[in-house]
């Protein structure tokens, strides 16, 4: 299998932790030979333009959430998308406030203080993304911190979905000189910290926080 798009991206980086908890073996590769320049098997994988993009041998299927439930279904052990109506329910409610709530946020940030100027050489808006953390971030903050059970997972008491949606753009939160304050979010920061040690997320954060110091050297 290949995966289209760079684990800088929070959508990319969850199907490559959801699949290294499945322990399948996924080629990461770019999406071309330079930011905002796609390669013609990226575009015939992905007809929006936008990462990941799946591969697995004539069969190509755009956007995260297809993909892991793609993912899920193909290789159904562990299991990481519950079966137990309710705990299904919950699982895919936690993945959609990642994308779009937790990323609405985080994505005005990440892109005006690091895509911006780092890749793509030109200046951000720093209002944008100071607004974003100071007005948008805080209540999430507040809901994560009060919804993460004593168990440390979201749902069933394991690992699931719903975990890796949630952490995969908190991972982003050093890249952008920012952090949870575990005084303000005792709970929320031994979370993050459980998850993102998983070796599932932690070989990317590792690969990212190189690169990321390689482009400020």
């Amino acid at each position: 299998m290949i995966l289209y798009g760079s684990s800088l991206s929070p959508f990319v980086r969850k199907v490559l932790a959801f699949a290294g908890e499945k322990g399948l073996d996924i080629e990461l590769k770019p999406t071309g030979d330079a930011p905002g320049q796609h390669g013609p098997e990226f575009l015939a994988a992905s007809p929006l333009r936008k990462m990941p993009a799946l591969v697995d041998g004539d069969f190509t299927l755009p956007d995260s959430s297809a993909i892991v439930q793609y993912l899920e279904a193909l290789h159904p052990e562990p299991n990481l998308i519950p079966t137990e109506p309710r705990a299904r329910g919950r699982t895919i409610w936690f993945e959609e406030y990642g994308d779009a709530v937790l990323m609405g946020c985080n994505g005005k940030i990440f892109f005006n203080r690091v895509v911006a100027p780092k890749f793509l050489g030109r200046p951000g808006d720093v209002a944008v993304a100071d607004a974003a953390e100071c007005e948008e971030l805080p209540p999430i903050l507040d809901f994560l911190e009060s919804a993460i059970p004593d168990s440390g997972f979201l749902v069933e008491d394991r690992l699931t979905l719903a975990d890796i949606a949630i952490a995969s753009p908190m991972a982003n939160l050093p890249y952008m000189g920012m952090r949870v304050d575990a005084g303000r979010y005792p709970r929320l920061a031994r979370y993050l910290d459980s998850i993102l040690l998983r070796p599932s997320f932690a070989v990317w954060i590792e690969r990212e926080t190189a690169l990321l110091a390689r482009i400020a050297a």
